[in-house]
């Protein structure tokens, strides 16, 4: 055997090793955390309740819940108190081509009565509480170098700036909607008190540039003492860090297709259950917002037939119109495509079982299509993952 011949195989071993190795990486499950705020800019303070602070303690906590996992890939905007630039955040984002976003914060209002969570997505609400919110969260940009520049002239104050935002892929909304339930569903079960219904729609910067289901989650409000000092709290740290990583690891579960994680039961917290009893009216309310269903796995209705309820993977989004040729789509077959305004919906595969959704979105994502997820209609029209499961 000569000299030659063995380093090609040596290399050639080199690099299967190597390709497994990215392969490995690249079949988990992706999220990336960020803890909003840093350094110059504290975020909301109230009496000694920094929200930077508390922010990158939750993100820190829920990390190591998922990476604990060894199924989960974590990727942190942030893991020490520096500052990182809103579109830069989303760019961490883009760059690891993870799965998820989640972005955390506190809330805050100078009514200190006022108390809840609320998980955002991006749209274009007309509230004028949630403009509110997208403004204070906005404003951070104001601490940026050339953001005038940047942003081209972009005001977070400005109402105007604010409708001038896209709702950029549309295609991620309905994902981004679900894992927003799945956190306030978890918040719910620690007894807290989810604020107007919990979910909402509205303009984040930080949202805008990432291109993936994402979220913004305000955990409470740091100007609330009672709520405040709980977020203040080792304890209640704890508490929102395991009912995010839950939502996470059902969102996970649910859309990846690659077998279930088990997830820790919730226990509501005595110091929230104490503050509820203490408020009838406000434990009534909020027992009235959790509406979610609960998501069960089972097969569909025999009346409902194969052509009325079926599966797909979405693989991408893209303005060029592509043949529909296993060889444009990595060897996928059969393809199909819809069209979205301007751009062109790609889908790989049609069933009407579940599990075989679960299998092809598997199959899809060793091809490389680490963004890919499970999308469901019915007679052809699109309903959620939630709804179809319940059928």
């Amino acid at each position: 055997m000569s000299f030659t011949y063995k380093i090609k195989v040596l290399f050639s071993f080199v690099l299967i090793v190597l390709s497994s190795q990215m392969y490995s990486q690249n079949s988990k499950f992706k999220v990336t955390l960020d803890a909003g705020h840093g350094a110059h800019d504290y975020g909301a303070v109230y009496s000694g309740r920094i929200e930077k602070n508390i922010a990158l303690a939750v993100v820190l906590k829920v990390g190591q819940i998922l990476e604990k996992t060894k199924k989960i890939d974590v990727v942190y905007t942030r893991n020490t108190d520096v500052f990182i630039d809103l579109i830069e955040r989303a760019n961490i984002a883009n760059r690891a081509k993870s799965d998820i976003f989640v972005s955390i914060h506190c809330n805050a209002n100078k009514n200190t009565a006022a108390d809840g969570t609320e998980t955002y997505v991006m749209g274009l609400s007309k509230l004028a509480s949630n403009l509110e919110v997208a403004k204070k969260e906005n404003s951070v940009i104001t601490k940026e170098k050339d953001y005038k520049q940047k942003y081209d002239g972009f005001d977070p104050n400005s109402p105007e700036s604010l409708l001038g935002f896209t709702l950029m892929q549309e295609e991620f909304l309905d994902n981004s909607i679900i894992l927003a339930s799945k956190i306030e569903e978890q918040f719910g079960k620690l007894g807290k008190k989810l604020r107007h219904g919990g979910v909402k729609q509205e303009r984040f910067m930080v949202l805008h540039k990432a291109y993936m289901p994402r979220v913004l989650v305000e955990m409470g409000f740091v100007s609330n003492p009672v709520e405040g000092d709980l977020l203040n709290s080792e304890e209640g740290q704890d508490e929102l860090a395991e009912a995010i990583a839950n939502a996470i690891m059902s969102y996970r579960n649910e859309f990846f297709g690659d077998g279930d994680l088990e997830i820790k039961e919730l226990k509501p917290s005595k110091r929230i259950v104490n503050k509820l009893v203490k408020d009838t009216a406000s434990q009534e309310k909020s027992k009235e917002i959790l509406t979610i269903p609960e998501i069960k796995k089972i097969e569909p209705k025999k009346e409902i037939s194969a052509l009325s309820l079926i599966y797909k993977v979405q693989i991408g989004v893209s303005v060029k119109k592509v043949a529909l040729e296993p060889k444009n789509f990595k060897g996928l077959d059969p393809i199909t495509m819809d069209s979205y305004k301007s751009s062109f919906i790609y889908m790989y595969g049609e069933t009407s079982d579940y599990e075989m959704a679960k299998q092809m979105l598997k199959e899809a994502k060793s091809k490389g299509y680490n963004s890919a997820f499970l999308i469901a209609f019915k007679n052809g029209e699109k309903i959620s993952i939630q709804e179809a499961l319940k059928l």
